[in-house]
């Protein structure tokens, strides 16, 4: 609740995406990580585009040779390089799948090096679906390019053509002699790095889907047993020598300002450095629990200025009465007003938290005037740019290191953790981590954005739509584009003066806009006098769209469920496209009319997303966003007045139980045919539409917010 939003949020926002165990010891000096790569090619890379990397689009680049991407070690070891990070989504194993299938290996015989600015080529952040169409293909050109100057270095060794040779195993192979040459014997060869410090090719040949032998199969996670068995340090678990525990002294309420504190009571409490650099006052001390007790101190001390801020129960009419732009009419309105039915209504979606299972953590250490934080981010380039600017450092004097770490959901693109530990760790001068407690993150992490969203749509005599009017305000403006046939139609996304700090979100403003064209259709069914499911079939020519919505009735059993009429019990059924992917989902639900409670019985979904490049990882990403769409959909809202958060626990703040998971039926849709798109946010956003149709159903209450109330 911020009144206005800071430098940091706005590039956030301008940006469109909101602005093994690992396989290193954390801290690695230069010598270490040798150690780890092994003898053989020396791999190095840095952060700057001028030192051999080509910019390859917003934030990020790739690498230009073939050795800033792929590392083959004499001890047959290979490593891959990415600036990728994983949070749990499964991204080691997909890009451990798409090294392996061109370099023609075994996924064992790859080791991933991820998110450590000091080592690896920029990706881009982690978010936004971007991971297997843009990432994965980059991976495996890097690969099929280490393969072929592996194959050419053996073909000048034996002298023979490449027609003459075949990959396979790690080796090389000569088909007359069946010589054979590992790719570990190869590295030993000084004329290797030669070859691997050539560009990748532009347009190289990558292995057809028909012959793929390792992606396309369910690849487990490389780290799955250091995950299992506690040997993996998450950024919450990292300890340094000589570290201190941090904690920083907040506001009582967003948007206050501190006047003054009085430090002292702090400053004399044994082994506590209190740190004050302007507004931010923060301690370090030997544990957590004396850090907690010098905030106590000084928080009794601290005065501060409070603002006037608006409250979640008047959160709508605020951002409708702040939009940044004049708020634009319906250019169709003489179309709208000829139309046999004329809809209008307005919808309303609630800010909500990420809830990541590992709130922000990040260490901080200063060695002879140069910066390396261990976070857990979706943006390691991100932290690192924001870092350098922040503490006014060359870019060669700030390192980040991202261990695998516990979700992001969108949350986790900006650096305030990092900038906290290091303002603490450079005046303490000692290394100092910092956690955020589960209040904390619910409290100043930034928030999906809440949304109002408005309709104006006119359907002729024969129920067709002929016009089509929508207005996002706040939310965003991904999927806001209707995919289906709607006579003239224009959809606009307006800007408003947030109270709350927003930023990215699973499948970002998608879930919000999806939720309201959704349920508007079904409303426009019902006008029609139509089924919701032949009505949308009418209206949608998309075949990719037509296929997972026909498939998901099918496999539900549509028809026979609406015809079927129980007490309390009600169908729905919703779509959508967002980032290359398509979904549908239906669903059925019971309701406790004395609770007022909605029970969720069933969720039948069909997503489609390309060829499937992991199908038990794709298929746990579906799920995922079945049970994160449930909070939002059902629970989940932040409730907040006069600048305070109030439910800022799991206690108040009912993400989905065990107890709230309905038996599930995903399809996944595989097309070989086509180029694999993410699936780790567009399925969550038929999920809520679907709940809220069935609602109707069931009762005959039209839902036009979110999260739903019956009553």
């Amino acid at each position: 609740m911020n009144g206005r939003r800071s430098e940091r949020e706005s590039l956030l926002n301008d940006a469109g995406e909101p602005v093994e165990a690992v396989a290193f010891d954390f801290g690695l000096d230069r010598r270490q990580f040798v150690q780890v790569l092994g003898a053989g090619l020396l791999v190095s890379v840095a952060a700057d585009p001028a030192s051999g990397q080509r910019r390859g689009g917003r934030g990020s680049s790739r690498p230009a040779n073939i050795s800033a991407r792929i590392h083959v070690g004499t001890n047959e070891r290979i490593t891959v390089l990415t600036g990728k990070v994983e949070m749990g989504q499964g991204a080691r194993a997909e890009l451990s799948q798409a090294a392996a299938e061109e370099l023609r290996v075994s996924v064992e015989q790859i080791e991933m090096l991820m998110g450590e600015t000091g080592q690896v080529p920029d990706d881009g952040t982690t978010a936004g679906s971007r991971t297997t169409p843009g990432t994965v293909p980059a991976v495996r050109a890097g690969a099929a390019a280490a393969r072929e100057a592996l194959m050419q270095l053996a073909c000048q060794r034996w002298q023979a053509s490449a027609e003459e040779v075949q990959v396979g195993d790690g080796k090389v192979i000569h088909s007359g002699s069946q010589r054979a040459l590992t790719y570990g014997e190869l590295a030993q060869d000084a004329a290797l790095a030669e070859r691997f410090n050539q560009a990748i090719p532009e347009g190289i040949a990558l292995t057809p889907v028909q012959e793929w032998k390792v992606l396309g199969t369910s690849v487990p996670r490389p780290n799955r047993r250091a995950l299992v068995t506690g040997e993996h340090r998450f950024p919450s678990d990292l300890i340094r020598p000589g570290m201190l525990r941090g904690k920083v002294l907040r506001p009582p309420a967003c948007g206050a300002q501190l006047l003054e504190v009085d430090l002292g009571p702090a400053q004399a409490m044994q082994d506590v450095i209190v740190v004050r650099d302007g507004d931010f006052v923060g301690v370090a001390a030997p544990t957590a629990f004396r850090a907690e007790q010098a905030i106590a101190a000084l928080a009794k001390t601290a005065k501060w200025q409070r603002t006037s801020q608006p409250a979640s129960a008047e959160i709508f009419e605020y951002l409708r009465q702040n939009v940044q732009d004049r708020f634009p009419s319906n250019p169709f309105a003489e179309e709208l007003a000829r139309a046999q039915v004329k809809f209008r209504q307005a919808y309303h979606v609630a800010y909500v938290q990420h809830a990541p299972l590992e709130p922000r953590a990040a260490v901080a250490e200063w060695q002879d005037g140069k910066l390396t934080v261990w976070a857990g981010t979706q943006s390691p380039f991100g932290y690192h740019g924001e870092l350098s600017r922040v503490f006014r450092l060359p870019s060669e004097n700030v390192r980040v290191i991202v261990p695998d770490f516990g979700s992001g959901f969108g949350g986790k693109h900006t650096a305030e953790a990092a900038v906290e530990a290091a303002r603490l760790a450079r005046g303490a001068g000692r290394p100092v981590a910092l956690r955020w407690t589960r209040e904390e993150e619910f409290t100043w992490a930034y928030f999906r954005p809440a949304a109002v969203i408005d309709i104006e749509a006119g359907l002729d005599g024969a129920g067709k739509l002929t016009s089509w009017h929508f207005v996002n305000v706040n939310s965003g403006s991904a999927a806001i584009e209707t995919p289906y046939r709607a006579g003239n139609a224009r959809s606009r996304f307006v800007p408003a003066e947030s109270p709350l700090r927003i930023g990215s979100y699973r499948a970002l403003a998608a879930t919000a806009n999806n939720f309201a064209r959704e349920c508007c259709m079904d409303e426009l069914a019902q006008a029609a006098g139509q089924d919701p499911l032949d009505f949308r079939l009418s209206h949608l020519e998309h075949p990719r769209l037509r296929a997972v919505l026909e498939e998901a009735a099918r496999r539900f059993g549509w028809q026979d469920r609406v015809a079927r009429k129980e007490a309390n019990v009600g169908v729905g059924l919703a779509c959508g496209t967002e980032k290359g992917s398509y979904v549908a989902a239906c669903v059925e639900i019971r309701i406790d009319p004395q609770q007022k409670q909605i029970e969720v019985l069933r969720v039948c979904e069909v997503f489609e997303c390309g060829a499937i490049l992991n199908p038990d990882n794709l298929l746990a990403q579906v799920q995922a966003c079945i049970l994160m769409g449930l909070g939002p959909a059902l629970h989940e809202e932040m409730v907040f007045e006069n600048g305070e958060v109030l439910n800022a626990s799991f206690a108040e703040y009912h993400v989905p139980r065990w107890s709230d998971v309905p038996p599930l039926d995903i399809h996944l849709l595989n097309r070989p045919d086509l180029e694999s798109a993410g699936g780790g946010e567009t399925p969550i956003i038929a999920i809520a539409p679907a709940i809220a149709n069935a609602v109707w159903q069931a009762t005959g209450q039209r839902v036009r917010n979110m999260p739903i109330r019956l009553g």
